[in-house]
């Protein structure tokens, strides 16, 4: 059991937990057995929706009722103190307990008390929040996403660096293509930190990731490019448009194909591929946003998300230890 990937788990944090979290780590332990659970909530809960479904080899209750609540802000849910689910399963990592924390809490909470337990890695002077998004090839790593609303043309290129670790990190090695999000594909185009750090990456000859230039929003989907980086505030903006759209998009198809008797005749004779379809845009399957910067990996789960996507999480978390993505990072910044 001593070369089990050990995953410390914040159980109290997002909706409808713990159950949905518990739920998570089982439906995952069903399909994994290389994790072992460090899960910090109310144990009485805990034990009772775990029962017999994980040998007790697999996992340790670290028993508190403190919680960061959804509706604190950032230095509220710090201030809540070091007895709180959160705080604890981020300390664990500190400690060396565990290899990774993950958590479907408050978001600016967690990067806060992040923050204030883990160190930084040398020479990044800000981190950021990447996340996973489906093209037409594949995936797309995606940073920042709204840890960092102002950004310098040194930190996109710290993001750059960190994206494409973790591309290859979770992709057993591929050499990723990085791209800038940007108005326009024309190399004058933008403002001037956006210009400033295509320079520096258009110069900068790295042997672990190749540089595509811009790449504007209608084309984030193409998969042309494997890591896609802009501040967060662009960034945040993409992503909840990319949200958005799919939600629409499956909302109106839904409409269509049972709106009528034909339409109900056309969703049965073609079944599978809507099938296809729903699970291309299934937003559990993408589950796992990841803090990069701090010398200890930090994940954290959509809030509203189910046990499926929580699972989804968790699997994110094994790649990542697996992959040995803080060692990628250091090596190359």
């Amino acid at each position: 059991m001593t070369d089990l990937i050990k995953i410390a788990v914040d159980a109290m944090g997002g909706d409808n937990s713990p159950n949905k979290t518990i739920d998570g780590i089982i439906l995952n332990h069903s399909k994994n057995k290389d994790l072992f659970f460090k899960i910090f909530g109310d144990k009485n809960i805990i034990r009772d929706l775990i029962g017999n479904k994980i040998k007790a080899d697999f996992y340790e209750i670290i028993h508190t009722t403190d919680v960061v609540k959804s509706t604190d802000s950032p230095l509220e849910g710090a201030k809540r103190g070091k007895n709180t689910s959160m705080w604890l399963a981020i300390d664990s990592v500190k400690k060396k307990e565990a290899d990774i924390v993950v958590s479907a809490g408050n978001t600016g909470a967690l990067l806060v008390i992040s923050k204030l337990n883990l160190k930084m890695i040398e020479n990044i002077d800000k981190p950021a929040l990447s996340a996973l998004w489906p093209n037409k090839k594949g995936m797309s790593v995606v940073l920042d996403l709204g840890a960092n609303i102002e950004c310098s043309s040194k930190n996109l290129l710290d993001f750059s660096i960190m994206g494409a670790a973790l591309y290859t990190s979770l992709y057993n090695g591929e050499k990723p293509n990085v791209g800038l999000l940007n108005i326009g594909s024309e190399e004058l185009k933008g403002n001037e930190i956006i210009k400033e750090t295509y320079q520096t990456l258009n110069d900068k000859k790295s042997e672990n990731f190749n540089f595509s230039g811009y790449i504007e929003g209608n084309h984030l989907m193409d998969g042309e490019v494997n890591v896609i980086v802009s501040d967060g505030f662009t960034g945040n903006v993409a992503l909840k448009t990319a949200e958005g759209t799919a939600n629409f998009i499956t909302s109106e198809l839904k409409k269509a194909m049972t709106g009528s008797i034909i339409g109900k005749i056309s969703s049965l004779l073609n079944i599978s591929n809507l099938n296809k379809f729903k699970k291309r845009l299934d937003p559990r399957l993408y589950n796992g946003a990841i803090f990069l910067g701090l010398d200890h990996p930090v994940v954290k789960s959509h809030g509203g998300t189910d046990y499926i996507g929580f699972s989804n999480s968790l699997d994110v978390c094994h790649r990542i230890v697996k992959g040995n993505l803080i060692e990628k990072i250091k090596q190359n910044i």
